[in-house]
């Protein structure tokens, strides 16, 4: 476990669920050698952050970062997205990951009276690709987001085996 964690009900069951997430996708990566990472998996993909496990890994970690920015930003701080890193071996991509998680576990810790569930609509965060979200549902897309990628790396390599 990560430390003293003071937080309880839905945000704890959510930062629990966040870090297995994390620690699923982390068992996955860990074993790539550089070559399948920097390999080309979806050659026709419009998607730029598809196109390899490198760039799905670094859509990912920008991401949590992001999600956790937005929150921030919901009640009143004016946070700035940390730099999109990307990186040329699977190690720094766990780092990150695991210190994003820490960022968001330290954001729920300064602030556990944090309104999770807001069913006014113009007090919801707006996404940048059209979503409307709370906090609670804003933290179930950031755990649902690395299932969804894990799952897509997992298949990646199995091809690459095939």
């Amino acid at each position: 476990m990560m430390g003293a964690n003071k937080l309880t009900g839905a945000i704890a069951a959510l930062i629990d669920e966040y870090k297995k997430a994390v620690d699923e996708l982390i068992e996955v990566i860990e074993p790539i050698t550089q070559q399948q990472l920097l390999k080309t998996i979806e050659p026709e993909s419009s998607n730029t952050d598809c196109i390899s496990i490198q760039t799905i890994l670094t859509h990912v970690t920008a991401s949590m970062f992001s999600y956790a920015v937005y929150i921030e930003n919901s009640i009143g701080l004016e946070t700035i997205r940390p730099e999109r890193l990307q990186f040329d071996q699977v190690a720094p991509y766990i780092s990150r990951l695991r210190e994003a998680l820490k960022y968001n576990e330290d954001f729920f810790n300064r602030n556990p009276e944090i309104i999770m569930e807001e069913f006014d609509q113009s007090k919801k965060i707006n996404t940048r690709w059209g979503q409307q979200y709370d906090v609670e549902q804003m933290l179930e897309h950031a755990i649902v987001h690395i299932l969804r990628h894990r799952r897509q790396i997992k298949n990646a390599l199995i091809r690459m085996k095939s």
